[in-house]
């Protein structure tokens, strides 16, 4: 995997996609966010700055890993999006 250099408008993007989206979509939680990209930006430079491209995962419970990149930061899962919808209705709804 070849690293590209970010958007100078990634900082930008970002910060409006956190503000959208301000919690975990797997977990809820507020604590150290991370912006996935659905479609990694290596594959399609693309969808880099798209809104529809992006979610908020966290590193506090690994949801980025976990649902984002199936526990391999080689791997990527495109349907993340559907994934989280119905695993953060299993957290709010657990014993």
């Amino acid at each position: 995997m070849v690293a590209h250099p970010r958007s100078s408008a990634w900082p930008k993007t970002r910060d409006e996609h956190l503000e959208m989206e301000p919690t975990c979509q797997a977990c809820g939680t507020k604590k150290n966010l991370s912006v996935h990209h659905i479609m990694p930006y290596h594959l399609d430079r693309s969808k880099e700055l798209d809104p529809k491209n992006l979610i908020t995962l966290c590193e506090e419970h690994h949801c980025h890993l976990v649902f984002g990149h199936f526990t391999s930061w080689y791997s990527y899962n495109p349907t993340v999006r559907e994934d989280v919808i119905k695993w953060l209705e299993r957290v709010k709804n657990r014993p």
